[in-house]
This record gives C-alpha cells, structure tokens and sequence, in this order.
C-alpha cells in the first residue's frame, strides 16, 4: 500500500463523515491530483450530485445520462478528457458491483501506467469509505435525495439491501419506483455459501400501513431464513408473522425463491404473485406451471415449491404486478413480452445487470409520462453469464 493511501486510512479512523470529500481531496493531491469531487447518484439513478467539503471545487449537478460523468456510471469504465492545461478522469465509484457515483480527478496530464493503477486503488478506498460512513450520518442520504421521500419511502430503502450485488457466478439487481414515495412493494436477497435465496414482496394497501406490512414480512423472512429454514417453514413464518402482527384480511402476495449456484437448481414458492420469468438468450422462457399458494397471511396450509434448473447465462426475472400492469396515457400495458424483450435487448446491446434495470425503470416511468399507478419493483438475478468481470472497473 502507497503512502496516500495509508495515509488516508489512517486519517478515516476519527474523520466526520461531513469531512470526507476534504479529506480524499487532500489526500488526492498527494498523488498529483489538482481538483477531486465526488458525486453520489440520487435515489432514482437519474442525476450524480457533488459532495461539497472544504477545499472542494463547486460543481453542479450532472445527469446520468448524455454526459462523461454518466457514461462512467453507466458502463463501469474510466472516461477521460483532455482540455489546456489538464487531464480530467472520470472514474465509478463501486462497492463490489453496486455503482455509489463517480469521482472527478483533474491532473496536469495524462497519469503514466503505474500512477493510473495509484489512482484506481485510491478510488476503490475512497468508495469504501463512502459505504462506512453512511451508516454514521444524514450526510450522504439526504444528498441522494432530490425531493422529500414520503415516510412509507423513508422505511423501505432503510429495510432494502444493496440494489446490486455480484460474484463470478450469479449477479443480482433490483429497481424500485416511485423512489420517493414507494410504499408495499420490497425485496430482500442473501448469499450463503451456494445459496442464493430471494424475495420479491406486494403488500397490500398503500402509504404507511403497506411499508409496515412489508417491513414486518421481510423481516420474518429475514429470520426464518437466518435460522436455516427450508422455503415451505419460511414462508410459513411470514404468513404467521403477517396474520398475527397485522391482522386480519392483511396480506402481501410474494415469490419466495432458492437458488443453488453451482447447479442452477431453483426452487420457488409463489403466494398469489405474478409468475416468475427467465429470459435466455433473446427468448422469452416459462417456468414450469406453479399452482401459486395463497398470498402471505391469508394461507391454511404450508405451501409446496416448484423446481426447474437454470441454464448458464439465465437471467430470472422476479416482480410486482406494477411492471407488467403499468399502463400508458393510451390504456396499453407494459405487459411481460416488453418486459422480456428490454432484458434481451440490454443483454444484447451489452449492458450489464445494474444498467439495465436502472434503464428498465427510466422505460417504465417513460411509457405511463412519469405517473406511476402503481408501485413497481424488481429483481433481476444474472446465472454464470460468462460477463461478470465487466461490473468491475
């Protein structure tokens, strides 16, 4: 490890989190860095926002799409510039796969290999960082932030994991809308050793009383399967968690789903929800028929899975009825068959996982003219594409 780079390890130990973009910015210009600003993506993808700090250049806001800052959000890459006088890098800011923003370096010029290497290895620590501090302070959150989130919003994205999560053999990515006022709708996933397991959720209602039911839910599931419960035992859980926290004629529809990543085996339990698709290649793919279950907290019985295998480079499609419900200003619904074609079209035009969930729902808030009737979510889960390495810078 270089000398900046211990040295801002060092200094993160007692540093504010308000401190942070200082911070990297003076510890940047130890490796001949001139002007460093980092920019956070706000919660719907759509814009990167500076982080302000002392010593830092102002910056505007800059969309995600049509600009450098954005193609390096959007393809993972370096992106630079050229201009008098100095050399401008545009470079992601990751944790694992999961796109946090970009962070903007201005050099004299053009950084020789080796300090290129400097820089990416910075970078990564800096993103680190990022995620640590989070978890300390508003400051991050309320930058992300481009209008008040409602309350039921608030709970959700506190409740959700990260929206992107990869290894060398399975890649999971989620949407959510409306960002900023979403209430029921929620998904949850884990990795345990060749495990994957994952849960799509709708809970019934609107506003608060939905983000209750859902946080309530996921956090039974979160339990059960904590406690190394088979699907049918953990969706067993939800339903009594839900029918003895909530009430009665409360209920959430939901695909509870197990994935083993070495075999492609998957099962999966379906509550009263849309059926789960996969797409593979350019072809829209069923799954076998699964007589779905009663949704969760309205069942009688324990329910039965279903199981199909994954073929390599599957991309499995879990989602709430707000997808494929969504309808335009002309009454047209945005139907499964769109829903597979966009995926296959993504795959085909190379954009990975988290880029095309995030154009996904950019297309669906395009095809109602940005007024949802519904929430809407979704979790894409990628199986040994063979194109894992490209979420990595």
């Amino acid at each position: 490890m270089t000398q900046p780079l211990r040295s801002l390890l060092h200094a993160s130990h007692l540093m504010s989190p308000d401190d942070l973009a200082a911070t990297v910015a003076a510890h940047a210009r130890m490796l001949g860095v001139r002007e460093t600003v980092l920019y956070l993506a706000d919660y719907e993808q759509a814009v990167l926002q500076p982080l302000p700090g002392a010593g830092v250049p102002e910056r505007q806001e800059l969309p995600i799409e049509r600009t450098l800052a954005g193609r390096a959000f959007r393809r993972v890459e370096v992106v630079h510039s050229v201009a008098e006088n100095s050399y401008r890098l545009w470079l992601p800011l990751l944790d694992g796969v999961e796109r946090l923003g970009v962070i903007e370096l201005v050099l004299a010029g053009e950084p020789s290999d080796e300090q290129h290497d400097e820089l990416r290895a910075f970078v990564s620590l800096v993103a680190e960082l990022t995620v640590v501090n989070d978890a300390y302070s508003d400051v991050f959150s309320r930058l992300r932030r481009r209008k008040t989130l409602s309350l039921a919003a608030e709970m959700q994205w506190e409740l959700l994991p990260p929206m992107s999560f990869g290894t060398d053999r399975v890649v999971v990515t989620g949407g959510l809308e409306p960002a900023y006022d979403v209430g029921g709708d929620s998904f949850d996933y884990a990795l345990n050793g060749r495990t994957m397991d994952l849960l799509v959720i709708d809970a019934v209602g609107h506003g608060l009383p939905a983000a209750v039911l859902a946080s309530v839910a996921i956090s039974a599931y979160r339990h059960a399967r904590r406690n190394r419960l088979d699907l049918p035992d953990i969706a067993v859980e939800i339903d009594a968690a839900i029918a003895t926290q909530i009430g009665a004629s409360q209920f959430a529809t939901a695909v509870l789903a197990r994935l083993d990543i070495g075999t492609g085996r998957l099962r999966w339990i379906n509550a009263g929800h849309p059926e789960p698709l996969i797409v593979r290649g350019l072809s829209l793919v069923r799954l076998p028929h699964c007589p779905p279950s009663r949704p969760l907290g309205l069942q009688d019985s324990k329910p039965n899975y279903c199981e199909t295998r994954l073929e390599p480079g599957d991309r499995l499609m879990l989602y709430t009825d707000g997808i494929t419900e969504a309808r335009s200003p002309r009454g047209e619904f945005f139907g499964e068959q769109r829903l597979a074609d966009f995926i296959s079209a993504a795959a085909a035009a190379g954009h990975p996982a988290p880029e095309t969930v995030r154009r996904l729902m950019r297309h669906l808030l395009s095809h109602q003219a940005d007024r949802l009737q519904d929430d809407a979510s979704i979790v894409v889960l990628e199986w040994r594409t063979g194109t894992e390495r490209q979420l990595q810078l």
